[in-house]
This record gives structure tokens, C-alpha cells and sequence, in this order.
């Protein structure tokens, strides 16, 4: 019996609190891009966090299961992490973060198409063929209506970063699609974020010293970015993220995938001083609504049958007498 319950205010708070924290962690790389390499940052932190998950699953008494075979699936999801934020980490040099946030947040969409391919249940709705196709309408209208650049070189780099952004949102889906259609779907997901994290830690230390990106200027900033990627973003916020989708329904959750890439821009226009080109503003509202429409179609089905049942009810109501 799924004991899963709609939302409350508590639930609401902390799904408000997490968006505000994955929306800056773009927020953080970008700040700190000068003195503290993005590739290298993104290894460090995904090091420093495994070790705080696995204290987490030794504490709780997490047993890390190694006979089932899904330590391979495992090591291909970590890849797929580890390529997602290479990409990232390259992107966030190129482009802004605004820019990143919304692109790497077309995540859902990828996922979306792919489970829609691999798992009968998972057919995408009318709704959500809708919604990916606003989504990569706005996706077009970003990348394709920008008016005449002011240095061609500064536009191409900032072209080459959303693309890489993008691929970034591809590869965070994919590896969506791997979590849900192998063993890993059936291990703690404890266990799947570990694997994600020692890979990333490994292989992008190995990217960042091969491609020579490995500046680190001790500043204060730099030390409140690595401890908050550390601890806020890459640890604590996964799990409460894990504990709200055991104890809430996931469609209901899913009506704040919205939140994160909006408020990426929001904070990247305050905190970064970023300019907000129309054109992107516009694309990136498109693509919000389609990755709403595509993570929150149960909701919003249900909400539109309520209305629809309002509607009718209102209409059969007897006039009043004149």
C-alpha cells in the first residue's frame, strides 16, 4: 500500500528551500570560476561528499550491496554523471549562469523521452508531448532569436556554452533513464549517489589536471562555495530530496521543477549583475512551461478535470429567479 501523501507545509517549505539551493549552485560555480577551476570545484566537492555519504549509510545501517550485479549499471550511471558535469563545468566558463541553469534544467525533458522508449508505464501523455515541444520551441527561440551580438567572438563562446549546457540537461537525463530501468532502481538511493559521486571525483580530478584547469586562490568565497557545494548542494539536499519522494507523491513534487531555473535567473541577475537578454527571457519561460507541463502532467490533469467538473456543475445550476 503506498502511504505517500500530498503535500503539506512542510513538504512546500523544503521543496521552495532546495530549488533556492540547486539554483545557486550555478550561482557559485560562476563566482568563483577566476580563482577556483569549475572542473576542479566540481571534483572536490563530489569527493568531500561521498565521504559524507558513506559515513551517512554506515550510521544508518545502509549495507552497500556488491552481489546483485548493479555495481555495473552503477559505474555507467556514474559516468554519465561525471560527463554531465564535465560539461557543466566547461559551460560555466563560456556562458552565463543563468544561461546554464535553464539549459541544464531541460533535464526532465530528456528523461521524459527516454522512459517513454523503455518502460510501457511510462508513456508520455498528449499533455506532455505538448509540453516538449514548447520546451524545445523555447530551446529554438534562445538559441536561434538573439539579436546582432556586440563581439562576435564573446556571442560563439557564449553559443558554445549553452550548447554544452544543453548537453549537460541531455546527459543528466540519460542518466535519469539508467537509475530507473536497471538494478540501480531497486538498490538504496544512498548507494546510487555514492557511486555517482566517487566517479565524478575520480575522473573529473583526471580532466582537470589533463586539461590544465586547476586554479584554486584560497579567497573567502571560494571556501563558502566548496563547503556549500560540499555540504548543501551535493550531500544534504540529495537527501532530503530522497526523503520527501518516500514520503510524498513524486507528481506533486514535480510541480516545483519549475522553481530551479527560474530562480537560477532571478539570482544570476541580482547576485552576478548578468544582463537578461528578451529574447532568452522568453525562450527560457517557454522551456519552464514545458518542463512543468512534462514533470507536473498529473497534477495539472487533475486540476483541469476539477475545473472542468466546476464548469459544468455552475452550468446545470438553476437561474435565478429575475
Amino acid at each position: 500500500m503506498d502511504t505517500r501523501q500530498p503535500l503539506d507545509g512542510k513538504a512546500t517549505g523544503l521543496m521552495l528551500l532546495l530549488c533556492m539551493i540547486w539554483s545557486l549552485q550555478q550561482i557559485f560555480l560562476k563566482a568563483t570560476a577566476e580563482d577556483f577551476s569549475p572542473l576542479l570545484q566540481i571534483g572536490l566537492r563530489s569527493g568531500i561528499s561521498a565521504v559524507l555519504v558513506g559515513l551517512f549509510m554506515y550510521l544508518s545501517g545502509t549495507r552497500f550491496i556488491w552481489d546483485d550485479g548493479s555495481w555495473r549499471p552503477g559505474l555507467l550511471g556514474g559516468a554519465l554523471f561525471t560527463l554531465e558535469f564535465l560539461l557543466v563545468g566547461q559551460a560555466v566558463q563560456h556562458t552565463t549562469a543563468s544561461h546554464l541553469v535553464v539549459f541544464l534544467y531541460t533535464a526532465p525533458i530528456f528523461a521524459a523521452l527516454g522512459l517513454h522508449w523503455k518502460l510501457p508505464s511510462e508513456r508520455l501523455s498528449p499533455l506532455q508531448w505538448s509540453g516538449i515541444g514548447l520546451a524545445f520551441a523555447g530551446i529554438a527561440v534562445t538559441f536561434l532569436g538573439r539579436g546582432e551580438p556586440v563581439a562576435g567572438g564573446d556571442f560563439a563562446s557564449m553559443l558554445w556554452g549553452d550548447g554544452l549546457a544543453l548537453m549537460a540537461g541531455a546527459a543528466w537525463g540519460i542518466t535519469t533513464v539508467v537509475v530507473r530501468t536497471t538494478g540501480l532502481a531497486h538498490l538504496p538511493a544512498t548507494q546510487t549517489l555514492l557511486y555517482q559521486l566517487v566517479c565524478a571525483f575520480v575522473l573529473l580530478l583526471v580532466a582537470a589536471f589533463a586539461l590544465g584547469q586547476t586554479t584554486f586562490k584560497p579567497t573567502a568565497l571560494v571556501w563558502a562555495s566548496l563547503g556549500f557545494q560540499s555540504v548543501a548542494v551535493a550531500f544534504a539536499s540529495f537527501l532530503v530530496w530522497f526523503w520527501l519522494l518516500r514520503h510524498y507523491l513524486a507528481s506533486r513534487l514535480g510541480v516545483f521543477s519549475f522553481l530551479t531555473p527560474l530562480l537560477g535567473v532571478i539570482l544570476g541577475a541580482w547576485l552576478l549583475n548578468e544582463p537578461v537578454e528578451p529574447n532568452f527571457l522568453f525562450g527560457a519561460l517557454l522551456v519552464v512551461a514545458g518542463i512543468l507541463m512534462v514533470s507536473a502532467h498529473q497534477t495539472l490533469t487533475q486540476l483541469a478535470g476539477r475545473l472542468r467538473g466546476v464548469a459544468r456543475s455552475s452550468g446545470s445550476d438553476p437561474a435565478p429567479p429575475a
